[in-house]
């Protein structure tokens, strides 16, 4: 294993010079390293990292920076956006996360917390902090998920916890889930594992990365909606996830032997017990489940359990009133884009002349599945889809959870210019934006780098 170690700033300018002396400015002395995480923008594999399946995403350049100072104790914690309160905690022992809409400041929590239990930090050294982030929050570009694993890295380094970044990974995966958020653990991985050039395949249980080169000429280009949705302030994510468990189990009870479907949580691991091609189990879900919503009733008749059984073992703490269940859309979704991933690897390692092509129709292949199927989309999104389509984009898709932020489009690197610029006349024209927020808007990204931690 090899473990997470500090390396020499590479230059301090910009936002880092800005944040370093802010830092200095606020709490009157320098810091010890600054953290770099960056947001991720997935490339197809929506909603299927937490059913057990591989997914396809890339680092992208906007990130959070991180300054950081050892203290005698306690925390305090600020952001160069005033509009992000400031928040100090007395002790960092036994950190609690609050209940309710998630504050930006929990996901820290989440991260410290984490490092804390999992590695038996027993006196966690104070901190003070300062944060600079240009992911835009509630777009599907990982903002959420930067904080929670900066705050893991600044827990390593504050506690000299010794880890690798596969293992870290996992318990930032992990950590995120104290706020409320059942994600799969895409994000962390991404976050801590991209390489600079290369997308990622990544897959689950174990742990595996593999770097994917994109075709020549593949551009691909991020669009914000701008319409924000928190994805752990409401249900509609975490009801997915019960969903797809109550698939997994409905499916289990039919093709596997008496009592096995208590086990499997897990799309995956049914495939995995049945033994068949992914693209077979599309074609169980097909004569196994009905396309009608279940009920509560129903689920319990099925799976043979009385409600206790079903909200204990089951459904989390925030979808135990939920009354129907759509399983068949979901565990079509699932199945279908959990083998357009491979697909997606195999175009781009062969590279063939209609390489492009290809992926544009996986992409779109995959938006179609996350709108109808998943039905994870928003009108923003589906805009933003379709008038891609009409500007020339080989295909285009949601990414992240959905249900608002972001889509990514794949465009011929040579297209890539006046394609921006009718999405912004056609999609942001009316909406009186600055320049400067036009082009966090949309912007075109490329792979990018992996978490750094860094000495000044």
């Amino acid at each position: 294993m090899e473990v997470i170690k500090a390396e020499k700033v590479p230059e301090i300018d910009g936002r880092c010079k800005d944040l370093l002396d802010g830092f200095k400015t606020l709490f009157g002395e320098q810091a010890g390293v600054v953290i770099r995480v960056p947001g991720r923008v997935n490339l197809i594999g929506e909603h299927i990292d937490y059913c057990g399946y591989a997914v396809h995403p890339m680092a992208i350049e906007q990130d959070v920076l991180v300054a950081v100072a050892r203290t005698s104790g306690g925390l305090t914690l600020c952001n160069v956006d005033t509009k992000y309160a400031e928040h100090r905690e007395g002790s960092l022992k036994d950190i609690t996360i609050p209940g309710g809409s998630p504050k930006w400041w929990g996901y820290f929590l989440c991260g410290l917390k984490g490092v804390q239990e999992e590695f038996s930090v027993q006196d966690p050294s104070g901190l003070n902090i300062l944060v600079s982030g240009v992911i835009p929050p509630s777009a599907g570009l990982s903002s959420s998920s930067a904080l929670v694993v900066s705050s893991a890295l600044v827990s390593v380094w504050a506690n000299g916890v010794s880890v690798g970044r596969e293992e870290l990974a996992g318990v930032c995966a992990r950590s995120e889930r104290f706020i409320g958020t059942q994600g799969g653990g895409m994000d962390q991985a991404i976050e801590l594992l991209a390489q600079e050039g290369s997308a990622k395949l990544i897959e689950f249980g174990p742990l595996r990365t593999y770097n994917v080169t994109l075709p020549a000429g593949a551009t691909f280009v991020v669009a914000n909606t701008l319409e924000e949705k928190n994805k752990a302030a409401s249900n509609d994510f975490n009801t997915r996830v019960v969903e797809c468990r109550l698939a997994a189990k409905l499916i289990a009870k039919k093709l596997l032997p008496e009592g096995e479907w208590k086990e499997l949580m897990r799309m995956k691991d049914v495939q995995e017990h049945v033994g068949v091609e992914t693209s077979q189990m599309v074609e169980k879900v097909e004569t196994i489940l009905h396309e009608e919503d279940y009920t509560v009733q129903e689920v319990m008749e099925i799976l043979e359990i009385d409600k206790d059984y079903l909200q204990k073992n089951i459904l989390t703490a925030n979808t135990q009133n939920v009354e129907t269940f759509r399983l068949y859309q979901r565990a079509m979704h699932v199945y279908s884009e959990a083998a357009r991933v491979y697909l997606f690897r195999d175009v781009c390692e062969t590279s063939g002349e209609n390489a492009l092509n290809e992926l544009g129709e996986l992409m779109s292949d995959s938006h179609a599945s996350c709108s109808g199927m998943y039905q994870c989309s928003s009108p923003g999104l589906d805009k933003l889809v379709e008038l891609s389509k009409k500007f020339g984009a080989l295909g285009a898709r949601l990414t992240g959870a959905g249900w608002g932020g972001c889509i990514v489009a794949l465009v011929h690197q040579e297209a890539a210019a006046d394609f921006i610029e009718s999405m912004k006349t056609a999609y942001y024209g009316s909406m009186g934006l600055e320049a400067e927020q036009l082009n966090s808007a949309i912007f075109v990204t490329k792979p990018g780098q992996g978490a750094s931690v860094w000495t000044l």
